[in-house]
């Protein structure tokens, strides 16, 4: 699989929703796994909220989404972050080696609940970054 780059947008518990009208308009495949799928629910009323979705049109678009925690800072306008995801682990860490630098890491790139290797940042610019390196077993 090639390393993608595309959006992906976070809502306040209307990923679900989002994602089945962009579904509606682009048409594909959708993919949806809940907080509550991965264990990872601190507020027990989020546990049916999109931890993380897909959406890949027969096009060859790709959209993501997730719902924010109400725990966490959600401001619409800066609800969208840009990310790259693939099995190659040397150029995807390179990717990340590089926009690290001066940035802001949100969550390291490690090992997450669903197997992959992720992490997130907002670089230099103030630009979101989620890294996902599928199937790595760091």
């Amino acid at each position: 699989m090639p390393t993608r780059l595309n959006p992906y947008l976070n809502f306040r518990g209307q990923a679900r929703e989002a994602l089945e009208f962009y579904q509606q308009v682009l048409g594909g495949e959708l993919t949806l796994s809940t907080f509550g799928e991965f264990g990872a629910v601190a507020d027990p009323s989020e546990k049916d909220q999109i931890m993380h979705g897909q959406l890949d049109s027969p096009s060859g678009l790709t959209l993501m989404s997730s719902d924010t925690p109400a725990s966490m800072a959600l401001r619409v306008g800066d609800n969208i972050s840009v990310s790259l995801s693939g099995e190659d682990e040397a150029e995807l860490r390179g990717y990340w080696d590089k926009l690290v630098v001066g940035a802001k890491r949100t969550m390291g790139l490690e090992k997450a609940p669903w197997g992959d290797t992720f992490g997130m940042l907002t670089d230099k610019f103030g630009i979101s970054w989620l890294v996902n390196i599928t199937g790595t077993h760091s």
